[in-house]
């Protein structure tokens, strides 16, 4: 049976970079953000809810849906950066703000999660309908990267996009919860923890509490697993934090997805533990994991010629997705052909 393929990355860090967390760190609070100009959409959702969309890049070429992380928006260094080369290769850039992320509350209860797989799908819709002819790429990163690889699993050959990348992608999110609720890992959970009782708080003050959420606990909560047992689950149609985990994981979706799909990843990620990394065996043939040895979460810090710090991951995705679009205008320019009249 054909299976996917691991390859070694050609990621080296930056020689003052190399840690796990220096990467980590230095990529999402260090780095200078990457200028980019957008304009915004506020997109109605089937249900009444809504997203927001940030469009940048000019001209008639290749679209490509990027999507933020936990507590990630349009500020987010990796899509703005990331943007910035798609942009130079031709392509143009969607930036694609979850339900309830930003920080303005949404309307419904439940908001975005790992599993939020129907929002994407729905804004992926969208697109395509308003530009039928024209190929439709993603990137996610982090959790972002696990709804874009569940959504890809689930859809397999109906997949609108042509092509896809996730960076950073939590394969089995039990195992990752249970990592970052322990030593150092504590340190990022607490982070994103405030963040997500902050807003939690924001939402919900002065307002009925939907049935399930336990809205004392989810504020009091110690870590990710008593917090999405307290609020992620119940608003999302979960039983508990378990099943939200196992039916969100996108390591189960990976063999089904039927698109070219590049997965970057660390081994020595900090949100996670290297034996959640799956086997070529549990990847479809269209998929390539590419492993590096550092790289930390959602880092990839390598040195310029100069020596100065640069993402590494930012261009090396937009050469992939470049040379998968030259692909598609090849494929494209032979179905013409092909049934051109004689």
């Amino acid at each position: 049976m054909k299976h996917g393929r691991i390859v070694d990355s050609a990621f080296r860090p930056h020689p003052l970079l190399r840690s796990a967390h220096a990467q980590t760190i230095y990529a999402s609070l260090i780095r200078p953000q990457p200028a980019l100009s957008l304009r915004t959409e506020r997109l109605t959702l089937a249900d009444g809810d809504f997203v927001d969309l940030g469009f940048a890049g000019e001209g008639t070429g290749p679209r490509v849906v990027l999507i933020h992380g936990l507590s990630g928006d349009f500020e987010s260094n990796y899509l703005r950066g990331t943007a910035q080369q798609l942009m130079r290769r031709g392509f143009r850039c969607v930036l694609f703000l979850q339900r309830g992320a930003g920080g303005e509350p949404n309307l419904l209860p439940q908001s975005y999660h790992h599993g939020a797989s129907h929002d994407l799908r729905e804004v992926l819709a969208v697109l395509k309908r308003r530009e039928p002819q024209t190929p439709l790429y993603a990137i996610g990163w982090s959790l972002g990267g696990n709804v874009l690889l569940k959504c890809l699993g689930e859809d397999g050959a109906r997949s609108p996009l042509s092509a896809a990348v996730a960076v950073s992608a939590p394969f089995r999110l039990h195992e990752c919860a249970l990592h970052l609720s322990r030593g150092v890992a504590r340190l990022y959970q607490n982070h994103m923890l405030r963040r997500l009782k902050r807003f939690l708080k924001t939402k919900f003050h002065g307002k009925p509490h939907p049935p399930g959420l336990d809205l004392v606990a989810a504020l009091r909560a110690r870590d990710f697993i008593e917090y999405d047992d307290a609020s992620t689950a119940p608003l999302n149609g979960f039983t508990d934090a378990l099943d939200y985990y196992t039916r969100s994981s996108n390591g189960q979706f990976l063999r089904h997805i039927r698109r070219p799909t590049l997965i970057l990843h660390a081994l020595d990620d900090p949100f996670m533990t290297a034996d959640i990394v799956p086997g070529a065996t549990e990847l479809a043939p269209d998929v390539t994991l590419e492993l590096s040895r550092f790289g930390g979460h959602v880092g990839f810090v390598a040195a310029d010629a100069r020596g100065r710090p640069v993402s590494w991951a930012e261009p090396h995705i937009a050469d992939f997705l470049a040379e998968q679009a030259r692909g598609t205008r090849a494929s494209l320019a032979d179905e013409a052909a092909a049934t051109a009249p004689a």
